[in-house]
């Protein structure tokens, strides 16, 4: 029997306001349960990001939305045909985990904005991370209007409304809104339509040198295995060019911080891949696109608690440089994002410390030179990257980070 190539093909970030329903969504379209951390659990929230697969598939015969399921029977029971599988990078939406959710933007080929009917358009977040996804340049967007069982016709009306005027001059401004129910599992089909329309899979260069984003990574081993079971690290990401398969060399940049000599340098790790997972199956090579799952032959410890999420990997000797510090271009917002009094934002200033958001990695950078429209950082955490790069940047606001612009990485 064969069996069905489920690799994914694209990631798609849910993005939008705590809690106002983006991981039932990814339930309701993928069968699992993003929140897997067992604070998550506890809190209700998304703190890290949540990874799921879902395959898309359409009836035959069907004409029309209604031809678009998740199932593998059709309503008449005849089964339905593969489309696409694709990663929903379900990002988290609580205010002080802004950071995560930009990390998780750098690897989205597109994303389901989810916005509540039962609340007032737009809340803090809502309007964060729609300028985040802006700014990390993401520009197919579908808007799921969810939650629309728990009101009114006449609400949800004018909560559409208002979510149609919130989005007029942005980047989601010609998006579709599908008003949907996760919960209810209402509206689904036009959901995926939507999204099939909206959100098509990129070209992907595969004869390139292999280039993964490294989002989260795990120490997959129960308490008490013995040494001679023991599995290695495992890293998990997204493969954005060329192929990677068991067997293959991999390099992961900036790597691990080593003491010597009183003085502490990173130094790059170098490790094999042992088995890729992709789509809930094991495979001898991965493609780009989708989320992907790297057993190698790294020491666990290094890998448990996202211990090298922000890293880049690839083939050894193939990867970009590591920056202690570097100089960005620098295009500051009109005003400070999810802020309530709206204030505008004050240019960067020498000295000042930011949060800066590169690839999947997140550091603080202290400003050594600002300049208008540039500005010179020397990182608490090296990053690597490529010239030509977008930069989140972010500034203390009171007790928080905020959002104030977005840097370019010069050569």
């Amino acid at each position: 029997m064969v069996t069905e190539n489920t690799q994914p093909e694209v990631n798609i970030g849910l993005v939008g306001h705590v809690d106002h329903g983006k991981t039932t969504l990814v339930q309701a379209l993928s069968g699992s349960w993003t929140d897997q951390h067992s604070e998550e659990m506890k809190r209700g929230i998304s703190i890290r990001l949540g990874y799921a697969d879902a395959t898309f598939r359409r009836c035959p015969g069907v004409e029309g939305a209604e031809q678009y399921t998740v199932d593998e029977e059709c309503p008449d029971g005849s089964p339905s045909e593969r489309i696409r599988t694709v990663s929903f990078v379900d990002a988290p939406g609580h205010e002080t985990l802004m950071a995560t959710m930009l990390s998780g933007a750098a690897i989205m080929d597109g994303a389901v904005l989810v916005v509540s009917a039962t609340e007032e358009v737009p809340q803090a977040q809502t309007a964060e991370h729609l300028m985040a996804l802006d700014i990390i340049g993401i520009e197919n967007i579908v808007v799921a209007q969810n939650k629309i069982d728990l009101v009114d016709r006449d609400r949800a009306v004018e909560n559409y409304r208002a979510i149609e005027s919130f989005v007029e001059g942005t980047v989601a401004e010609d998006a579709p809104v599908v008003p949907v129910s996760a919960q209810q599992g209402v509206n689904l089909d036009l959901l995926i339509d939507a999204v099939e329309r909206e959100i098509p899979t990129p070209e992907r260069d595969a004869t390139l040198d292999p280039r993964m984003f490294v989002a989260r990574s795990f120490d997959i081993n129960r308490p008490g295995t013995t040494w001679e079971d023991l599995k290695g690290g495992v890293v998990g990401g997204s493969l954005v060019r060329g192929e990677l398969s068991v067997g293959d060399a991999l390099e992961l940049r900036p790597g691990r911080e080593v003491e010597e000599g009183g003085r502490s340098e990173w130094t790059p790790i170098e490790t094999e891949v042992r088995s890729l997972q992709a789509g809930g199956q094991g495979v001898e090579t991965a493609r780009p696109g989708g989320l992907l799952g790297v057993g190698t032959g790294l020491d666990p410890s290094l890998t448990k608690g996202d211990a090298l999420a922000g890293q880049l990997a690839g083939e050894p000797g193939t990867l970009p440089p590591v920056h202690h510090e570097f100089e960005m271009g620098v295009e500051l917002l009109d005003r400070v994002v999810g802020d309530d009094e709206s204030e505008g934002v004050d240019d960067i200033t020498t000295g000042e410390p930011l949060m800066l958001t590169v690839g999947t990695a997140t550091t603080v950078g202290a400003v050594t030179s600002a300049r208008a429209g540039e500005a010179e950082v020397q990182l608490k955490r090296p990053v690597c990257a490529e010239p030509g790069v977008k930069i989140a940047i972010n500034r203390r606001v009171g007790a928080r980070w905020r959002l104030i612009g977005i840097g370019t990485l010069r050569e």
